[in-house]
């Protein structure tokens, strides 16, 4: 018990130590290079701290269009959430059965996590192009063949009118919430299916035929059973699509549309911007990661805290 350390242990700490400072020195550098004075610069040594390029930042000073960036992303990001959640609990569900084919969806269902992002980008980018291109040839042909004919009918102004809608007002069917958040949930979605598929793989059945034999519906038995035991796991898969989806940059780059995120926003004012604002906004986008983080925390706190009151409870009422 009396005996130092040996030296093997000094140097797998340094060497610890520099991985940690590897690791976590850029950021903490953008940190502190953030709060510069107004007439700071992109380097050290810093020339006073205030929140000045904030200021600018949330002004649009420098950086146009940020906030809108910034509020896109916090939606893509709850979507993708509420989605990744959703369809994860209902995969577990249904893999609890064996069926045919169980195999090959479920190494499909993971196929995009060894897959390039940059590819899969491109490929969801391409196959809405062949929607729009479909949807496109769709109103030229009725146009063509439906209006100003020699005999017009119901059937065939109605016709000639969708086609003229068409051409009229259709433009893309990519965006935020259609091509952007398939592409992000091919990235979510498999930590999803992992987590929950480890969850009801350990999960006892015999909670819920208990809870069936006292006259428990399908419905209460998951309200009342199921959802209270794996809704840390629930936390883990939320905490895992919000943070996923708000850094994306590979796969949001050729499939959101016109609607720029914060990590793209961010990506192109790299080579534009030569203030500290560039700092304020990746502070910013750091400090919303460990926002969800830190709520997470919080929230599995409660469940815990709240399953020990109801364990004492029960414990008091047994007695």
């Amino acid at each position: 018990m009396t005996e130092g350390r040996s030296r093997t242990f000094y140097i797998l700490a340094a060497v610890f130590a520099l991985y940690v400072l590897f690791l976590y020195g850029p950021t903490i550098t953008i940190l502190v290079l953030s709060f510069q004075g107004p007439n700071g610069g992109m380097t050290f040594p810093m020339n006073g701290v205030s929140l000045h390029w904030f200021h600018n930042l949330w002004a649009g000073i420098g950086v146009p269009n940020v906030v809108g960036a910034l509020i896109s992303s916090l939606k893509l990001g709850l979507v993708v959430t509420l989605v990744t959640v959703v369809i994860s609990v209902m995969a577990g569900y249904a893999f609890r059965t064996k069926f045919k084919g169980a195999n090959l969806l479920f190494f499909a269902a993971i196929a995009s996590l060894i897959l390039p992002s940059i590819v899969v980008s491109l490929g969801i980018a391409l196959e809405f192009q062949l929607f729009n291109q479909t949807i496109t040839g769709v109103g030229d042909y009725l146009v063509e063949n439906y209006v100003d004919i020699d005999a017009p009918t119901i059937w065939t102004n109605f016709l000639g009118n969708i086609g003229i809608l068409i051409q009229d007002n259709f433009q893309t069917l990519m965006g935020l919430f259609t091509s952007g958040l398939g592409a992000h949930l091919t990235w979510t979605l498999p930590f999803g299916l992992l987590i929950m598929f480890a969850v009801f793989n350990r999960f006892n059945p015999a909670y819920e035929e208990a809870a069936r034999d006292l006259g428990a519906s399908s419905w209460q038995t998951f309200r009342h059973v199921v959802l209270p035991m794996i809704l840390p796991s629930l936390v883990g898969v939320a905490l895992f699509g919000f943070t996923l989806s708000w850094d994306e940059i590979a796969r949001s780059s050729q499939t959101v549309g016109s609607v720029n995120t914060l990590p793209l926003t961010l990506r192109g004012l790299t080579t534009t911007v030569t203030t500290p604002v560039i700092y304020a906004l990746g502070t910013v986008t750091t400090a919303v990661s460990f926002a969800a983080i830190g709520l997470t925390i919080v929230l599995m706190l409660v469940v815990q805290h709240r399953r020990k009151r109801h364990g004492s409870d029960a414990g008091k009422g047994t007695a």
